[in-house]
């Protein structure tokens, strides 16, 4: 009986996720690499790109994720959109991704080495507008209040 209480305890331990697990086993919603990688995804879409610098210990991004969401899913086909999760601790990201799933892939950029490419750096959130040439058109620093007002900004610099 304690042979088995312990083998019980053992695979309970086993089967728990840590946050290397996510990304061997293809569940992270995280795409792989930094700078280079990320500047590579927006080159070959061929579509504009909607891309937003976010954490989940950040109140403006937590607040505008469904415009964000909601946009994706209404646009889907014709803009991409590209999360970039920046100085967050990654157990509280890939939980508030559980809590708050979005129908698009991010970045990892735990030193905002993605965000310093997109002239991101300055706040929390930031959205950076590239036209289907992958050209960076426009940059949002801060949150936006609406989804009316988020929408405006993809008619006019995801194009």
């Amino acid at each position: 009986m304690r042979l088995l209480a312990i083998a019980l305890a053992g695979l309970a331990l086993v089967a728990c996720n840590s946050d290397d697990d996510d990304q061997a086993s293809g569940t992270s919603p995280y795409l792989p690499g930094g700078v280079d990688a990320f500047e590579a995804y927006v080159a070959k879409q061929g579509k504009p790109v909607v891309v937003n610098k976010w954490a989940s210990w950040c109140g403006p991004c937590r607040f505008e994720f469904p415009f964000l969401e909601s946009q994706a899913k209404k646009r889907r086909g014709d803009v991409v959109f590209l999360g970039v999760n920046s100085e967050d601790n990654r157990g509280d990201a890939l939980e508030f991704l559980a809590d708050n799933p979005v129908p698009y892939d991010h970045f990892e950029d735990p030193n905002q080495e993605i965000a310093a490419s997109f002239n991101g750096v300055q706040g929390f959130p930031v959205t950076a507008y590239y036209g289907a040439d992958g050209e960076r058109e426009f940059v949002h620093i801060g949150g936006y209040a609406s989804e009316a007002d988020l929408a405006e900004d993809i008619d006019r610099y995801a194009r």
